[in-house]
């Protein structure tokens, strides 16, 4: 396997593996997603391509560098084994999906030097099949690498315990403040984060 940097407009081309890694990773505990919401996040993912800074990471079959098939199914089969999405936070932190109750959570000083600015890692999913290898941390690092100023951050579920065990490998510090919503979810810092010094030891 190798993990490739992508950009938006590359993205379609793998949109089935995409697909299936999605519904493979989120349709078990504790996220429970039905397997249409992998087709919708796909959907989603066009749109969101074309937000600033977006950034993306696949991690591919070892050798294969082409689209899952090439011209007349010539081309060489690129296996989708993981994915990572990325984007920069407005300065005008959004009031939509779960960013109200994060904005609740934190405050609006925090939310303005903590999160607008920086790198928001959207979504990071590894095939269960592919897990194991380190994929999990070079997608991360793939997308984070150019983070301003080593800040970015991410939600997840606080039900989610291997996902937060990951994270805490990588370096990341949680928030602890709970946000609200009955999703159970968690703001997590990078290690290169202004506030992760803090945080860590809390």
């Amino acid at each position: 396997m190798r993990v490739r940097q992508m950009t938006g407009e590359a993205l379609p081309a793998y949109a089935d593996g995409i697909r299936r890694v999605y519904a493979d990773a989120f349709s078990a505990p504790p996220w429970n997603e039905d397997p249409s919401a992998a087709a919708l996040y796909v959907k989603r993912m066009n749109t969101d391509a074309l937000r600033p800074g977006f950034t993306a990471a696949l991690a591919l079959e070892h050798g294969a560098g082409s689209p899952p098939s090439g011209p007349r199914g010539t081309g060489a089969r690129a296996e989708v084994a993981g994915f990572a999405t990325a984007w920069t936070t407005p300065a005008e932190f959004p009031t939509d999906r779960s960013y109200g109750h994060v904005r609740r959570a934190l405050g609006p000083e925090r939310v303005s030097r903590w999160l607008c600015g920086a790198l928001e890692v959207d979504e990071l999913a590894v095939s269960p099949a592919a897990r194991g290898a380190g994929l999990g941390a070079a997608l991360l690092t793939a997308v984070t690498e150019s983070a301003p100023d080593g800040r970015c951050w991410l939600l997840t579920s606080l039900h989610a315990e291997a996902t937060l065990r990951f994270y805490r490998r990588a370096g990341w510090c949680r928030v602890p403040v709970p946000v609200p919503g009955r999703a159970g979810l968690t703001v997590l810092v990078g290690p290169g984060h202004p506030a992760a010094a803090a945080l860590a030891h809390r």
